[in-house]
């Protein structure tokens, strides 16, 4: 898969994406096994600026307890923002920034430190690389207790290891040091001014060469065969190609040492002898085509290709990365060109030992590791490749005026996006005149610290002026493009429509901002307290995720010398001094001399240098540009203008008014950083120097739950649940308060309401709130169907009194948390009807999974998209604020408190909060209902099952979509665990046949969700080449033949593999604290209190036997066949149907089997009916 168009970096940026658009669904765990939808934070923020986030993402049920950023929002689950990068790397893809505020803050803690420093044996940046690896010391956290070493082997691959024996899941990892700059272009002169000056034919063979290397090897010739092991494994596997490199990776269990040394013989096979046989060639081509095909609407997209537009033509960062039919098929042909030969040729030059990294994270130890390695990896020929970028890295100018398809510098662009955006974004490349100054700025980060002033959202910070200038929503600051000779250096602002027509104006303002810092020093107490934050949490990182820890790792060894392979992407001032790389693994408080301060402040000015009016270029989005260009870019079809900036506006910007002048400042310091008295554990926590893996009978082992420390009685005030920290000793804790009440969240206008007042809240306390996120302290707000709830996180050293100012604010101080102005006010409004309108510009495969989970959602829980943009267009100040006075009026408390504090200190805060906000109780009849699943219709097999089928609402998207959705509403730990034994069973083999011998699709997927007790397991697919019904006919003819194909051959044996699969994934311990908070909410906010839930779980997966499976299944697709069909089809292109009727397909209140999206009300009324019959 191509990546979000972007570089991978350690950076939390915090851009806020245009909010629906954040639906991933988890693809079968094979080759390009996650496809997301567009997305553009994936992580909270740190310091480089916007608001706050409402992400959510789609998990299988079996990884849900480990997804360390927590970014699920549902009503029985906090949105609990801890260190979410642990030792992994901080993901962040291509930006484009929208200011939704939907929920309420929520950021990453930052973590300090406060720990002498102890100095290693010194060692030279220049001589570094050239020392016998074996002996390099790897900076690791302090808390990490897993063993690592690196080497080379003798066909010049590096190597990494990472030996964690209390784990039993393995991730391994190869970079391979080519990417799409290296696609060949076939014919002399390279590029004409044919077309608009574009390159005359370009053959992308970098991501071409990525998806065949899964089909097929010598050794394994059958196509299928690496993701049908990992499927009886456990595992999941993907990859990536960007434009330097190309990253393969997978992830399994590894419990049983010869079946992951078995993964590796697989694994390694990719790069010796891989087939790229004549029939999988022809037929990945359409994979390659519907990619990018799902891509063609994606605003992230459409803008790094106009992005790339801007670069000098014959830098090969200027070629089209994806591919497509035309330049891989069509113009092949055209031309005489073997594809495949090209492909073969392509991997022959670049897929050399001595370009390639891997990293290995495994429970087995270092030798073990090192002999499967050599196992499977010594027979990867070295070729003696050079470097791809040795070509033209520091050769081509990236940038040159006259030389690129679209000029830069100097210059706006005016694009009309897909979405409702409208944002402004400088861009200023900074070139390197050499390795040696790249690497400097790779280890110093300037843009870091830089990005933490421009980002930064305090008082006398950009954003808030523009805020009271009314020009801007949010703002963010970051490097973006990232190749060896340069990057780029953004500042980004999602405008309101009164800043849209002051862009000169808000760039003015960001110019000012620079000024500043070139003419006025930056206070010590900037990078100190930068550094300080950073080190906080390099002394409290914790084992993350396998799969994204060891893709850190293994890109890591790409960019920085061995010893810093950990510690690169995560600390900063990786230099002592100007000759000697950082090397001390101990969390620093401070910078170990005014020298190493000095190298940074050195970076710094030189970056800050380099940000002038001169070097700059605008980009703009704006609908308002609809009609009014001149211009298509060639491969996404996007519309734009480019014009030079008047000569009289530089002149403006130029001659900037002075920072002061408008109220521009540096950052405050920081009054939320703990103090080390405050970093102190109050009870002590046994931790094993020499961590090993607990046995099973361990491992089912119950946890202690929570203890209820106050009752009040039902008709009382509040019940509070209460567990001090017994497991992972940090000086850290939760609190989750939520009042029960029913009348907030009645109608789809209370519910928009709701929305309005979180938006404007995180705003207005923006300024308060910020600098604490930035110390590792979290909060978050929600008006949920049964209440309001608040959630407080990080350090317990400031959170006591972080969590009593904003809870006053929220309830008592009204005035300080509401719009202050019908002007205000309408730009919340405008804010969240644009974040609304952008699930129009959804892909189809999601609008089918949306309307699919609507139907078994009771009506009061979740109101239509539509029903919410009416009612927001609705909404009045006045309305907001009679709501909002109303929100803590009466309710039922119930309360969680875990971490670092003790009974007496939890029952205080209780009564700080409860003082604050003062409600009345309510009687235990007034006791709002619990989510409950809506079942849907019983259709037997002889019927036909209701149908939805839904006109795509994006007129230019021209896929269609089909999900197949089965219900369970059986509620044991058997039932649940069988439908998660049918998942991993036709998992891989679904992917297999609709997508790599069908090709029906790129986004191919089978997954199990919950809702409550109810699970379902669903199945889906998106084409440009097939219809909805095709789709669907396509995916019952699977699933008809699912018990004789898949579930009546099954041997013991492989029963067993799939069942450890899932008993594995259930008991890996917790990582982290916010992962066992978590589960012991949904617990008690559900009202089940069964803390044991996932060893009941093992115990019933170990009871499991064919006949089960068999029975099952028989009983879920025939005899109780609740089922539902999403068809999305598209109004245009070669998939289209004729237009789905909207709805009137009730008879006599009897459904026929195709409903329209008016219908759905319906099926929801006749689902709470039934639903009522069966509680009766």
């Amino acid at each position: 898969m191509l990546p979000f168009p972007a570089k991978r970096h350690r950076k939390p940026l915090k851009f806020i994406a245009l909010s629906l658009v954040l639906i991933s669904i988890q693809s079968r765990p094979s080759a390009h096994a996650f496809v997301a939808a567009p997305r553009v934070l994936l992580v909270p923020p740190r310091h480089h600026g916007s608001g706050s986030s409402s992400g959510r993402s789609f998990m299988s049920l079996s990884s849900a307890r480990d997804d360390d950023t927590l970014l699920s929002r549902t009503e029985n689950t906090p949105n609990l923002s801890e260190d979410c990068r642990g030792v992994t790397d901080s993901i962040t893809r291509r930006r484009l920034l929208f200011s939704l505020l939907l929920a309420s803050s929520s950021a990453s803690s930052v973590l300090p430190a406060a720990a002498a420093v102890t100095k290693d044996s010194k060692r030279t940046v220049a001589t570094a690389a050239e020392e016998s690896t074996q002996s390099i010391k790897i900076l690791k956290p302090p808390l990490d207790k897993r063993v690592y070493e690196t080497y080379t082997l003798s066909n010049g691959l590096k190597v990494l290891l990472c030996s964690d024996p209390e784990s039993t899941t393995a991730a391994v990892g190869m970079n391979v040091h080519v990417g799409a700059c290296s696609d060949p272009v076939d014919i002399p002169g390279l590029y004409t001014t044919e077309r608009q000056g574009y390159p005359s034919h370009e053959i992308v063979q970098a991501h071409f060469c990525e998806h065949m290397l899964f089909l097929g090897t010598k050794l394994y010739p059958q196509e299928d065969s690496f993701s049908k092991f990992l499927s009886a494994n456990g595992g999941i596997n993907n990859a990536f190609t960007d434009a330097e490199k190309t990253v393969y990776y997978y992830e399994m269990d590894a419990s049983i040492s010869s079946r992951f040394s078995e993964s590796l013989l697989r694994f390694g096979s990719f790069f010796s002898c891989p087939l790229f046989t004549p029939s999988a060639t022809g037929r990945e081509l359409n994979a390659i085509d519907s990619e990018n095909s799902k891509n063609l609407q994606n605003d992230v997209f459409r803008l790094y290709e106009l992005e790339k537009d801007r670069v000098n033509s014959h830098h090969p960062y200027a070629k089209f990365f994806t591919g497509n039919k035309d330049t891989l098929l069509i113009e092949t042909n055209r031309r005489g060109i073997d594809l495949r030969q090209q492909l073969v040729d392509f991997y022959e030059k670049y897929y050399s030992a001595n370009q390639m990294c891997l990293a290995v994270v495994a429970p087995q130890s270092v030798p073990e590791l090192k002999k499967y390695v050599a196992e499977g990896f010594g027979d990867i020929i070295n070729k003696g490749a050079r470097s791809p970028e040795d070509a033209w890295a520091f050769k081509v100018a990236p940038y040159a005026e006259g030389k690129s398809l679209v000029p830069a510098v100097k210059t706006i662009m005016e694009i009309v996006p897909v979405q409702e955006l409208r944002q402004v974004t400088i861009t200023w490349p900074v070139v390197f005149a050499s390795k040696e100054e790249r690497e400097e700025f790779r280890l110093n980060k300037p843009d870091y610290f830089v990005s933490s002033l421009l980002g930064h959202e305090g008082v006398g910070s950009l954003l808030s002026y523009m805020k009271e200038k009314g020009w801007a929503n949010a703002l963010g600051a970051s490097d973006n493009a990232d190749l060896s000779d340069f990057v780029t250096f953004e500042v980004t602002v999602e405008l309101t429509s009164k800043g849209l027509a002051a862009i000169d104006d808000v760039c003015e303002a960001i110019f000012s901002y620079v000024k500043m810092l070139r003419e006025t020093p930056t206070p010590d107490y900037v990078f100190d307290e930068n550094l300080q934050l950073d080190e906080l949490e390099w002394r409290y990182t914790t084992k993350g995720q396998q799969g994204q820890y060891v893709q850190s790792l293994v890109t890591a060894m790409d960019k920085f010398p061995p010893s810093l392979y950990v510690a690169g992407p995560r600390r900063l001032a990786l230099k002592e001094s100007s000759t000697t790389l950082l090397s001390t693994d101990a969390p620093r408080t401070k910078f170990q001399s005014t020298e190493q301060r000095d190298i940074i402040k050195a970076a710094c000015n030189d970056l800050i240098s380099r940000l002038t009016v001169d070097n700059s270029f605008l980009t703009v989005f704006s609908k308002s540009f609809e009609g009014k260009t001149n211009q298509v870019e060639k491969w996404y079809g996007t519309e734009y203008n480019i014009r030079p900036i008047p000569i009289s506006t530089l002149m403006v910007w130029e001659n900037c008014a002075p920072a002061t002048s408008i109220g521009l400042a540096y950052p405050r310091q920081n009054i939320f950083i703990p103090s080390e008295k405050g970093l102190r554990v109050k009870k002590n926590v046994k931790k094993d120097d020499n961590p090993k893996q607990l046995t099973f009978e361990e491992k089912m082992k119950p946890i202690i739950p929570p203890a209820v420390i106050r009752d009040d009685g039902e008709e009382g005030r509040w019940t509070v649940y209460f567990k001090q920290d017994d497991r992972f000793g940090q000086p850290k804790a939760f609190m989750i308060f939520q009042l029960l009440t029913g009348e907030l969240y009645q109608s789809p206008l209370q519910a928009a309401l709701a929305m309005l007042y979180q938006t404007c809240a995180a705003d207005l306390l923006n300024e308060y709130t910020y600098d604490a996120r930035l110390a590792g302290l979290t909060y978050d707000f929600q008006v949920l169907p049964r209440g309001a709830r608040l959630t407080f996180g990080g350090y317990n050293d400031k959170l006591e009194d972080f969590a009593s100012y904003v809870t006053s604010k929220l309830a008592r101080d009204l005035d300080d948390v509401l719009p202050g102005s019908e002007d205000e006010f309408e730009r919340y409004k405008d804010n969240l009807l644009r974040a609304l309108s952008a699930f129009n510009v959804k892909q189809p495969y999601a609008h089918a999974i949306y309307y699919s989970a609507l139907t078994q959602q009771p009506r009061n829980f979740q109101y239509s998209n539509d029903e919410l943009v009416n009612a927001m267009k609705t909404t009045t100040l006045s309305q907001l604020k009679n709501y909002v006075k109303n929100l803590w009026a009466r309710g039922k408390g119930e309360c969680l408190i875990q971490g670092n504090y003790n009974k007496q200190e939890a029952l205080e805060i209780v009564e700080t909060i409860d003082e604050t906000l003062a409600f009345k109780t309510i009687s235990a009849d007034e006791y709002p209902k619990r989510l409950k699943a809506l079942p849907l219709p019983v259709t037997t097999p002889a019927q036909q099952p209701p149908r939805l089928s839904i006109s795509e609402p994006n007129p230019t998207n021209n896929n269609a979509a089909s999900q197949i959705t089965l219900q369970c509403l059986e509620t044991s730990e058997k039932n649940h665990v069988l439908i998660e034994i049918i998942s991993a069973i036709i998992e891989e083999p679904f992917y297999n046949d609709l997508r790599t011998k069908q090709q029906l699709g790129y986004i191919v997927s089978s997954g199990v969700k919950a809702i409550d007790q109810s699970r379902t397991l669903s199945v889906i697919v998106q084409s440009n080449v097939a219809t909805a019904e095709e789709l669907t006919s396509s995916m019952f003819k699977f699933l008809d033949s699912v018990s004789e194909n898949l579930i009546a051959p099954l041997t013991s044996v492989e029963i067993e593999l799939f069942v450890k699969g899932l008993v594995d994934s259930r008991l890996e311990p917790d990582k982290r604290l916010a992962v066992e908070v978590t589960r012991n909410w949904s617990e008690i906010a559900s009202g089940r209190f069964q803390y044991d839930r996932l060893q009941a779980e093992v115990g019933a997966l170990l009871g499991i036997t064919k006949k089960d499976i068999v029975d099952f299944w028989e009983r879920l697709y025939r005899k109780e066949r609740r089922m539902l069909v999403s068809e999305i089809v598209p109004k245009a292109g070669p998939v289209s149907t004729k237009e789905p009727a909207l709805g009137g397909a009730y008879v006599s209140g009897v459904p026929s089997s195709v409903l329209g999206i008016k219908d759905i009300d319906r099926i929801r009324e006749n689902g709470e009916k039934e639903r009522a019959t069966m509680e009766s």
